[in-house]
């Protein structure tokens, strides 16, 4: 019995350290995370990031008003964010059902209506969130073949309250997605760069 015992514990360690060789040191994983703030809001920005058991978990608290999301290790490139804090009820509980097996729409309408009855609570005033993209890494730990997106939430805005296209006709036009609803946001993708080999 206490041969078993052993081995389980055994097994236990090495999964734990298995899963934390492919999760980064806390200040890599800050460094990348930071990658989608605006420069200046960088140092004194919340970051979310990764423990060694790849559970997501706050690996610094913030004093200004944005929140940065790092890169999920298990997904292929790199992927982070940074948002408004007062996006924050609404993140947080996208990450929640997502965690639960909900589906796109599933999120999409549960949200909807937790905040249409004023249970999740929406931003009263636009938000900002930043996407950046990248291929990945190079050694000294630089973005390949990065990108940065921006999308401003202002919940229940339409095309003909802000004067918006629905679709962009050009790279970089800002338009409106989901107008009308909870989710509405402007959407600003500036040109693709030429991609480095």
């Amino acid at each position: 019995m206490k041969s078993l015992g052993f081995l389980l514990l055994l097994l236990c360690w090495e999964t734990t350290n298995l899963l934390a060789q492919g999760i980064p040191s806390e200040k890599e994983q800050i460094a990348t995370a930071v990658l989608a703030a605006p420069a200046e809001l960088r140092d004194e920005a919340m970051v979310y990031g990764y423990n060694p058991k790849g559970e997501l978990t706050v690996l610094r608290k913030g004093t200004n008003s944005l929140i940065c999301l790092g890169d999920d290790p298990k997904q292929a490139g790199i992927n982070v964010s940074a948002y408004h804090a007062d996006l924050e009820p609404f993140m947080a509980r996208g990450r929640v059902l997502k965690a639960e097996g909900k589906s796109f729409q599933e999120i999409f309408d549960i949200r909807e209506a937790e905040a249409k009855s004023g249970k999740l609570k929406m931003p009263a005033s636009p938000s900002t969130l930043y996407v950046f993209t990248a291929d990945g890494l190079d050694a000294a730990g630089a973005p390949i073949n990065g990108y940065l997106r921006y999308v401003i939430y202002i919940p229940y805005a339409t095309s003909e309250s802000t004067g918006l296209p629905l679709k962009p006709t050009f790279p970089g036009q800002p338009w409106i997605m989901d107008p009308g609803t909870h989710r509405a946001h402007i959407m600003i993708s500036p040109p693709m760069p030429e991609k480095k080999k």
